[in-house]
């Protein structure tokens, strides 16, 4: 059953102690399956929209992203997966090592996603990252 949801996505990269962060606040649409869930949004920027599709279970989460940038990054946990980040400005291979996923639901539908991890992109130093999505259920407009 599908549910739309209000969604706020925080990421942090830590860049050697340089310290970044960003978030994001918009709706999607959350979906649970017998074996995993599955939370989708859009992302709208000044130069265009990315679609993201989350499908979430205890060991595993992959993100995929299309539109403006494409992508498909997967977190295991205790391991390195890597993938190719594609935007306007060219390829970047990625290689993700997912150190820690924590996830909760309730039957209310109020949801958090927290994964930490480290990403080296086109084979510089590592960064360590963290991605916490947040979630609840919106009432009926």
């Amino acid at each position: 059953m599908a549910e739309k949801v209000q969604i706020e996505l925080h990421t942090t990269i830590d860049d050697n102690g340089q310290m970044e962060y960003n978030t994001i606040r918009t709706t999607g649409v959350y979906y649970a399956k017998p074996a995993y869930d599955v939370l989708t949004f859009k992302e709208k920027g000044e130069d265009g929209t990315v679609h993201n599709l989350l499908t979430i279970r205890p060991e595993k989460v992959s993100m995929k992203r299309t539109g403006l940038v494409e992508m498909t990054q997967q977190f295991r946990l205790q391991n390195i997966t890597e993938n190719v980040f594609t935007h306007p400005y060219g390829n970047i291979h990625m290689e993700t090592s997912t150190h820690d996923i924590s996830y909760q639901v309730d039957k209310n539908l109020t949801g958090k996603l927290q994964v930490n991890y480290a990403v080296k992109l086109n084979g510089q130093e590592e960064r360590n990252q963290k991605m916490e999505i947040s979630f609840t259920k919106l009432e009926n407009e």
